[in-house]
């Protein structure tokens, strides 16, 4: 029976008869006879292959590692000669065959992963996805059983990596406390600035009142040094003027005593008459009576008429 096969562009086809390969390639269109025929149909687009592990970490805790894997068939001749991609008329492949493929293509990855995560502890492999899956795609490329398959693989993602939930609600406490902690040291850093910042305050305005206080005391100083100065000036004045004073007076009492050095030898009588112009008939009488008291032992007997008294009274009242 003769019939019509017509492929896509992302499908490798090869016509096996009497085995030998009669015609191959992608997207191709023939008519065939059925009968002697066998038709080999690989797919050559790329595929995604999701992916969901449970692993053990260094300190021996359970992890689910979930992602996917892209690849696509690089050599569908080498591919077809290790798996059956034969199909039957109706374009549906006779063996599971390729379904095994990707169950390859996920325990190996599976082996891949169990080596990179059974080094590290639970915390780094939480947060190692990025890590993982470049290890993991780096370890499919070079793996030789991989090539041996005509398989290229082209991206590795790690959508998540999860704990159990008893440790998650554990980890999620002790993540809450290091954040409640963080918070507190942040408050107790901020108050402790603040303090800081207040004591830098005070030292301030300490140091700005050492200052004014210095200030003032050095005008008080200067002050007290300028009236200090003052008084010594006025001192050395006062000292001159007294000297001054003194030597004037001193010439004075020498002109003084010079003037009446004379004097010093005069009789008393004498100078009383001087002194009297005279001619003062007051005076006169005043001498002689005066004479007459020193002499009184020698008088036996003296008379002074009212008249003379009189007469020297009115006398004595004018002249005081």
């Amino acid at each position: 029976m003769v019939r019509y096969l017509k492929t896509r562009p992302t499908q490798y086809v090869m016509q096996f008869k009497g085995g030998e390969v009669k015609r191959e390639g992608a997207g191709l269109s023939f008519f065939y006879w059925e009968p002697t025929s066998t038709l080999v149909l690989v797919p050559l687009s790329s595929a995604d292959v999701p992916f969901a592990f449970q692993e053990v970490t260094a300190d021996f805790q359970t992890i689910t590692v979930q992602g996917q894997l892209t690849w696509r068939v690089a050599d569908p001749k080498k591919l077809a000669g290790l798996l059956d991609y034969s199909v039957s008329r109706e374009g549906a492949w006779r063996s599971d065959d390729p379904q095994k493929l990707e169950e390859r293509l996920v325990h190996t990855a599976q082996i891949l992963t169990q080596g990179v995560v059974g080094k590290l502890s639970l915390t780094a492999a939480l947060g190692s996805s990025e890590a993982l899956a470049a290890a993991v795609l780096a370890g499919l490329k070079g793996s030789e059983a991989v090539q041996l398959l005509g398989v290229e693989l082209l991206a590795v993602a790690v959508l998540s990596v999860k704990p159990t939930p008893e440790m998650a609600r554990a980890l999620e406490a002790e993540a809450r406390e290091a954040l409640q902690r963080k918070s507190d040291e942040a408050i107790y850093e901020r108050r402790t600035s603040a303090v800081e910042q207040e004591r830098r305050v005070k030292e301030s305005e300490l140091q700005t009142e050492v200052m004014v206080e210095q200030q003032r005391r050095h005008i008080r100083e200067t002050k007290m040094a300028a009236d200090i100065a003052l008084e010594k000036e006025r001192e050395q004045l006062v000292e001159q003027s007294a000297s001054n004073d003194k030597k004037v007076a001193e010439a004075q009492a020498w002109a003084l005593a010079k003037q009446l050095e004379p004097l010093r030898t005069m009789d008393w009588k004498v100078l009383s008459a001087l002194s009297a112009g005279g001619g003062d008939p007051g005076m006169m009488i005043a001498v002689a009576f005066r004479e007459l008291a020193e002499n009184a032992q020698r008088i036996g007997e003296l008379n002074i008429s009212p008249d003379l008294l009189r007469a020297l009274i009115p006398s004595s009242s004018g002249k005081k």
